[in-house]
């Protein structure tokens, strides 16, 4: 089974930090490019960033900007997101998501990301 699992979430102050990490299974994972998404109440799901697969570019939202990191380790079947200067507006549950052949979309199950003021 094609599985991602992401840990790694929890309470922060505001100015904190976190790092999010995102392993997966059942797939090859160096073929693939891994977002991360955010979903906090009430508002609509937003891509975060996201790594590719080959030459490991990266993108981010504008609202992470200069504070999240996006990274992969491909050995250990791994992605991260290193995130910084934390603010309240950032809580949210957080998934991360691959894109398989054939448009195939995988869910993690989230980690909750709380930011206090």
């Amino acid at each position: 089974d094609v599985q991602l699992q992401a840990s790694g979430g929890g309470l922060v102050q505001a100015g904190g930090s976190l790092r999010l990490s995102c392993t997966a299974s059942g797939f090859t994972f160096d073929d693939y490019a891994i977002s991360w998404f955010r979903q906090a109440p009430g508002k609509e799901r937003e891509a975060v960033s996201c790594i590719s697969s080959n030459d490991g570019s990266t993108t981010y939202a504008d609202s992470v900007k200069g504070r999240f990191t996006i990274s992969r380790d491909n050995a250990k079947n791994t992605a991260y997101l290193q995130m910084n200067s934390l603010k309240p507006e950032d809580t949210a549950v957080y998934y991360c998501v691959v894109v398989l052949a054939g448009g195939y979309r995988v869910w993690g199950q989230g980690t909750q990301v709380t930011v206090s003021s």
